[in-house]
């Protein structure tokens, strides 16, 4: 079983010793992305709709490389500094989700590198 170590431009250069994602067979397991834009290397401005958008963005920049989509994705873990973020978090991932959207968890936690407000990870299916 051969693993192969995606990277891609269209999403933030990993700020640790990790791969933007990791393809086994016919799953891509996306690492966590955090509200950094690709562009600039610094993380966004903004409340959480802003921030939550720059995160699905990265996380399809990842997928779109390999010519996969957002209908691809089959499992999403969410990790959210404040509970309280939730509805407006969830506002604009419905929108990255409007149909069959994937299996999901979300939780709160106590800190995110960077000291952001979340974290979201993919798994997604060739």
């Amino acid at each position: 079983m051969a693993k192969k170590v995606i990277q891609t431009e269209r999403a933030p250069k990993p700020i640790g010793p990790y791969s933007q994602a990791i393809q086994i067979e016919n799953l891509i397991f996306l690492s966590g992305q955090i509200p950094i834009d690709p562009a600039t290397g610094k993380l966004v401005a903004g409340g959480i709709r802003e921030k939550t958008r720059r995160v699905l963005e990265n996380l399809k920049g990842i997928l779109e490389s390999q010519g996969l989509g957002m209908e691809d994705v089959v499992k999403v873990n969410i990790f959210l500094k404040d509970m309280r973020n939730f509805s407006p978090m969830n506002e604009v991932y419905t929108t990255y989700f409007s149909s069959s959207p994937p299996a999901r968890s979300t939780v709160e936690v106590s800190r995110l590198p960077e000291d952001v407000d979340l974290e979201i990870e993919a798994v997604a299916a060739v």
